[in-house]
């Protein structure tokens, strides 16, 4: 017997989930889709069962492809937990007739049942459960009400003998059903309700957005530099390259092996190794800001401002075949690439995925080297900087709108239900944010390990210095840079901020280094988020948006060479 989830997306599913659900889940994709859904175990009369969190739908008439997985999970032999929003009532009951007409075994959890007494919703439960013929549980996810008594109610469940409707008299049945259970009462506009509203109207919630933005990135940067620089590099450094260094060179004194596993240099970053920059990087350099970032994300996700965030820029976003749901790759990948790669899986289509992922390989510079850019031009004035990222945002607009054009497939709308602001759970917040951190883990760290081993193979066998020297003195020629300022695009498939740094003593003018910094961060990903992406996207559509990175450096580095360095 398996129990599944279902209810409508941001109905609580996810806080249920882990209410309901020890430390022992699983996060996977749906088998041949990119659809993300998590199993868990869970306690049911004296034996251990499993929990799936069904991506959330609002029919079982399926309009994306989360909708139609959902519908495939459906089985005969499921018990079906229907999470309702006890503050949305009609809204959520089309899904639970459509359910109850599968002849399911169904009960239902009214959740956000707290909610209800703010806004002055009155909802007669024991009517509700007459009416439905389930049994119905008001419950609070977040803080755990209602829990036991949904679990202790679910052997109550037996199969339905609801009759199929069509969708008119299933909008009139809802329609009587609410009307019998449901009583809203006058209720004034709060001070606090206005400022809520503010968050979501354009004019005042763009402001307040590029706020919390601020301070999210804010709190990362110094909370992960504090980690790196305090914690995890005197680990490196002091006790864990020492014990490597010495078990490899033990073991392979020196050849290829000794070469491939430690590299030449001390330096963690430059070495190549894969038990030195293969370990260092992901472990030092992106897991602090990973789980920051996902920490983050965890906590506005919960508390109930990212979909207001991504409705703010659901009408730009679909300018560029894209909806507002892709703010999520792109503010992850302001933090490091490799989150923000990961994350393009919850775009619908091949196309939304192939788009989301060029554009954030192409415009959106991690953090390491934001700060680098904005520490190295900030002495030679503003407005160096402005050049940078204005460039970048244009960029971002211009591909993402040729890309539109260009690519076959689909762009569907999404429908963003916006939650209501909540304190969240810190229990939930950590467990949801480990789930993510070990996700991370799993599926990206291999293949930066592969990445690191590939790239530490082209220096050993000279395919990196051959392409230096066959392509060096044209690059050089095209972007108006010195030819030692080359060498920084090829460090920088490995890491941009440090590529961005080796800038630095060159002695470059204050505009050279403006255009080398954007050719930087229009450059390839580094690495990390090159391998990620190559998984994501598969070899064909990731030889696609290499292609059109290569196409895009020389593009944007050539006008900026003409234009600010040839006059």
């Amino acid at each position: 017997m398996r129990f599944l989830l279902m209810g409508n997306p941001n109905v609580g599913k996810s806080a249920l989930f882990n209410r309901l659900t020890g430390a022992n889940v699983i996060c996977s994709n749906y088998p041949g889709t990119t659809v993300l859904y998590c199993s868990g175990k869970m306690h049911y009369r004296d034996r251990i069962v499993e929990l799936i969190d069904v991506p959330g739908t609002y029919s079982l008439e399926p309009r994306s492809r989360a909708e139609e997985i959902a519908v495939e999970m459906l089985d005969s032999e499921d018990v079906i937990i229907n999470v309702v929003d006890a503050t949305n009532l009609e809204r959520n009951l089309y899904l639970t007739l459509e359910i109850l007409e599968r002849k399911k075994r169904v009960i239902v959890a009214l959740n956000m049942w707290d909610d209800t007494k703010h806004q002055g919703i009155d909802i007669n439960v024991e009517k509700l459960e007459k009416l439905l013929g389930v049994p119905v549980v008001p419950t609070v996810a977040v803080t755990g009400e209602g829990i036991k008594e949904l679990v202790e109610r679910m052997p109550q469940v037996a199969t339905t003998t609801a009759k199929s409707r069509s969708e008119k008299k299933r909008w009139s049945k809802i329609g009587s059903i609410v009307s019998e259970v449901q009583v809203i009462k006058d209720k004034k506009h709060t001070l606090s309700e206005r400022v809520i509203d503010a968050t979501i109207k354009p004019l005042t919630g763009i402001p307040i957005a590029l706020l919390v933005l601020f301070v999210t990135f804010t709190i990362i940067i110094n909370i992960g530099n504090w980690t790196i620089g305090n914690v995890l590099d005197p680990l490196f450094y002091d006790y864990y390259g020492p014990w490597v260094r010495g078990f490899v060179e033990g073991v392979f004194p020196s050849g290829v092996i000794h070469h491939i596993l430690l590299g030449e240099s001390e330096n963690f970053i430059e070495s190549l190794g894969v038990l030195t920059t293969g370990v260092y990087v992901p472990i030092d350099m992106v897991l602090p800001f990973v789980i920051l970032f996902y920490f983050m994300l965890s906590l506005l996700e919960d508390v109930g401002y990212l979909p207001r965030l991504a409705t703010l820029l659901d009408t730009m976003m679909h300018r560029i075949g894209l909806h507002g749901s892709a703010i999520v790759p792109a503010i992850l990948g302001l933090g490091c690439n490799v989150p923000g790669a990961l994350a393009t899986r919850i775009m619908e289509t091949r196309k939304q995925r192939f788009i989301a992922a060029t554009l954030l390989s192409i415009c959106i510079p991690c953090l390491a080297q934001n700060a680098v850019i904005v520490g190295l031009l900030l002495k030679f004035g503003l407005r160096y900087i402005l050049i940078v990222y204005s460039t970048l945002i244009l960029l971002y607009i211009v591909v993402g709108l040729l890309l539109n054009k260009m690519i076959k497939g689909e762009s569907p709308e999404i429908l963003l239900e916006i939650p209501p602001y909540r304190v969240p759970n810190m229990h939930i917040l950590l467990k949801k944010t480990w789930m993510r951190v070990r996700h991370f883990f799993l599926e990206a760290v291999p293949y930066v390990l592969a990445g690191v081993l590939f790239v530490n193979l082209l220096y050993v066998f000279g395919v990196v210095g051959f392409f230096g020297r066959i392509f060096g003195p044209f690059l050089s020629r095209w972007f108006g840079l010195p030819n030692e300022a080359i060498l920084a695009l090829i460090v920088g498939f490995l890491r941009k901020d440090v590529a961005v740094g080796m800038l630095a003593p060159l002695g470059l003018s204050a505009m050279q280094l403006t255009v080398a910094c954007t050719i930087l961060a229009i450059y390839f990903p580094c690495v990390a988020t090159f391998a990620v992406l190559l998984r994501e996207l598969g070899w064909r559509d990731m030889m696609k948006a290499t292609a059109l990175m290569v196409v895009v450096t020389l593009t944007v580095g050539g006008l900026m060479n003409l234009i600010f360095l040839s006059s």
